[in-house]
């Protein structure tokens, strides 16, 4: 049975390269608070989540660094797993 190949080190490596880089949030160009570690960051919507250009669900590879983006854990969120990051628009009323 195989583990989670997000728990293993060729991933922890990438996230670590990613990370270094001190990139900006690819979706939304804002500042990433790459100070927080631990628990901070599993709570804060600002701090660095790696984000694929191409998600999984859709044939990205997990371990490419060409597909790896930093990005606010907020923003990764909101993408899921869309291969775009334009917000859909809603109309002004229920209908």
């Amino acid at each position: 049975m195989a583990g989670n190949p997000r728990n293993g080190r060729p991933y922890r490596t990438l996230c670590a390269q990613q990370r270094a880089l001190g990139l900006p949030c690819w979706i939304c160009g804002g500042e990433i608070d790459y100070s927080l570690t631990g628990y901070a960051a599993q709570r804060s919507r600002w701090a660095f989540t790696l984000d694929h250009a191409t998600p999984l669900t859709l044939g990205g590879d997990l371990l490419d660094p060409a597909n790896a983006r930093s990005a606010h854990r907020r923003c990764n969120s909101q993408r899921g797993n869309r291969s775009t990051t334009a917000k859909v628009e809603r109309t002004s009323r229920r209908w």
